[in-house]
């Protein structure tokens, strides 16, 4: 049989490609292959394909990572166009706490579940992020991800707002292991010195419910997976519970991107 393709690196590579084409899914891949290629050439870039995966079944796992990575580099730009597209609701936001410098030029906003174990490890850290960059305006909205306690812990902290303390509310709240409870809401409330039945029917506000609803919102615009999620400025997204380390390079990165 007459070689289509001469180079045995150009095999493979053309094999991968056509290999995403005809089994890719959806029907406009399928057709897009029909129209490159002949009988012969699919037939003859099916066998390739066999055989380079016989001798490298890495090939595939290569291609399959660089798919992936494809469709994240895809995600994070619509996410970070969203950002772009609101930026009154996010690092712009003058509805939500604040921590550091309310005129700050570095601008992060943290999206956090009270009662995911993520969050509270990263607390010390952002303290210390904040004390140490005086630069920075770290916004932060509160989302109920995990369930009705979510929600309940969500409004507390809200509502602890409604007399200026959030903060204090958060700390507390978060630091205690106690099961969610509105026992133990009024208990913190107390202790942290507010009105605790206030408090209580605060969290059933429609002020509160509507901030709720609406940082789920804009964690959805996003399309966040999971908490905590940090959005540095309008340049990148890092999900997880990084480390005091990897949040100051990301704010070195954010400086000098200008």
């Amino acid at each position: 049989m007459k070689k289509l393709i001469s180079s045995s690196f150009r095999q493979i590579a053309l094999a991968g490609a056509a290999c995403f084409l005809l089994l890719g899914s959806g029907a406009a891949p399928a057709r897009a292959a029909d129209t490159a290629f002949t009988p012969a050439q699919r037939a003859e870039i099916v066998d390739i394909l066999r055989n380079a995966l016989k001798s490298d079944p890495t090939i595939l796992s290569d291609a399959i990572s660089a798919l992936q990575a494809k469709a994240s580099a895809q995600k994070a730009t619509s996410a970070l166009d969203a950002v772009r597209r609101n930026k009154a609701d996010f690092g712009e936001s003058n509805t939500d706490v604040v921590l550091g410098n309310p005129h700050g030029k570095l601008k992060v906003v943290e999206f956090y579940d009270p009662r995911c174990p993520y969050c509270r490890k990263v607390l010390n850290d952002l303290d210390k992020l904040v004390a140490s960059e005086p630069d920075l305006r770290l916004v932060e909205k509160v989302i109920p991800v995990l369930g009705p306690n979510s929600v309940m812990d969500t409004q507390a902290i809200l509502a602890a707002g409604l007399q200026n303390a959030y903060l204090p509310f958060q700390k507390a709240l978060m630091a205690d292991p106690a099961s969610a409870s509105t026992d133990r809401i009024r208990r913190i409330a107390q202790h942290v010195g507010l009105d605790a039945d206030r408090l209580l029917a605060d969290m059933k506000s429609p002020k509160v419910v509507a901030a709720a609803s609406h940082n789920l919102e804009l964690a959805r615009s996003i399309d966040l997976e999971g908490t905590p999620t940090f959005i540095i400025g309008d340049k990148e997204i890092i999900p997880g519970a990084v480390s005091y380390d990897e949040l100051k390079a990301a704010l070195a990165r954010l400086r000098k991107a200008g």
